[in-house]
């Protein structure tokens, strides 16, 4: 075996027996309160893009329906 890996043979359990006081440390206790998750998302936005696009697909398809020309007295947007 070379010197560096029986360097590193030898540091294997050394380096195990300097964590275990450490992992003695950790606990874990569950929360007093329920985790809480709240999934209030506004969807108002998808909705209305939808929408535009289901509007403008039925104008293209039934253009007689939905003249594009401004009435008299209003200017086209």
């Amino acid at each position: 075996m070379t010197k560096a890996r029986s360097k590193s043979l030898l540091m294997l359990p050394l380096g195990a027996a300097m964590a275990m006081p450490l992992a003695s440390c950790v606990t874990v206790n569950a929360p007093e309160k329920p985790i809480e998750i709240n999934l209030n998302v506004d969807i108002r936005q998808e909705v209305l893009v939808r929408m535009q696009r289901d509007v403008e697909q039925l104008i293209k398809q039934n253009p007689q329906a939905f003249p594009q020309n401004a009435p008299e007295g209003r200017k086209p947007q």
